[in-house]
């Protein structure tokens, strides 16, 4: 890409730009705008993480390339575009790929630079409502990976009006199950495991930890996106069978919000697999009937 200043990774971002309450979350260092529709965005992916990894001997867990898009996606919308801080985001498709050699660790801290493009963007009133974002992660100049996103944003007052009676709801409000063991989805604590067994078979139940440090990092008033990317991941390692597989490639649809004070199903199914030998599942997700996102995870078996 063409202009600008180099990136820089000294420090991170401000955390509000993110959306995040502790420092220690926020994975972006800096922004370039490069030209209209066009930046680039500087982020650090730390040598371990308490809950995005590594989760396979050796690799960076995909799921911190995805909080890295969506940190990068927000600070873009507020910095760039001026919206507001205070407004709320909803996100209505997500795509990402990654290869494994991207996610290589190397024993130290890993710098990469999103390269980002911006689509279709939607304006009301001279505010950005909406648009697609495009992005490519680069790791020493290399391409290891490439997301996109369809996302909209609204004023606090419509968001009020929006959540009804949800707007105070929270995760406390969720009836805890007993989740599956955690070996069986690669993790080491009990906290880290986002799914129960249910009665039927290729069904699991999406379940949460309200005081997580990570996927409850502030306040929110119903399931989290990225809450629900990891339960859809677990259920699919449970189909595969494979708790340290990888989810290299994923396209999720959120097609209602998922609320605390109903159960939601996870409803997995192995597919065709892909040209390159990932298994792939399809998961959907399912409360009070009906389906809120659907998903397909491409996954490489370790």
């Amino acid at each position: 890409m063409p202009g600008g200043r180099p990136v820089d990774f000294q420090q991170t971002i401000p955390r509000n730009l993110v959306h995040r309450a502790a420092i220690s979350e926020v994975f972006v260092t800096d922004l370039n705008i490069v030209a209209e529709g066009q930046f680039e965005v500087g982020a650090q992916w730390p040598r371990r993480h308490g809950f995005f990894g590594p989760c396979a001997p050796g690799s960076h867990d995909p799921m911190l390339f995805a909080e890295t898009c969506r940190q990068a996606g927000l600070l873009i919308a507020h910095r760039a575009y001026g919206v507001s801080l205070g407004n709320a985001f909803i996100s209505d498709h997500k795509v990402s790929s990654i290869t494994p050699e991207g996610l290589a660790t190397e024993g130290r801290p890993i710098d990469v630079v999103l390269r980002v493009s911006a689509h279709e963007p939607v304006f009301r009133s001279g505010n950005l409502i909406g648009m697609r974002t495009d992005f490519g992660c680069f790791r020493d100049g290399e391409l290891i990976g490439t997301a996109s996103e369809n996302w909209r944003c609204v004023s606090p007052a419509v968001y009020r009006r929006l959540r009804g009676d949800h707007f105070a709801a929270t995760p406390f409000q969720a009836c805890a199950l007993e989740t599956v063991d955690p070996v069986l989805v690669g993790r080491y604590r009990a906290e880290d495991v986002l799914v129960a067994d249910t009665a039927v078979a290729g069904t699991w139940s999406l379940q949460f930890d309200p005081d997580h440090p990570v996927l409850f990092d502030h306040s929110a008033d119903h399931v989290p996106g990225m809450v629900l990317l990891e339960g859809a991941r677990q259920a699919a390692l449970l189909t595969i069978g494979d708790p340290h597989a990888l989810p290299l490639r994923s396209d999720f649809e959120f097609s209602a919000y998922v609320e605390f004070d109903s159960e939601c199903l996870l409803v997995a199914e192995e597919i065709e697999p892909d040209a390159d030998g990932c298994r792939s599942v399809r998961v959907v997700a399912e409360q009070k009937g009906r389906t809120v996102a659907t998903g397909v995870l491409a996954m490489r078996r370790s």
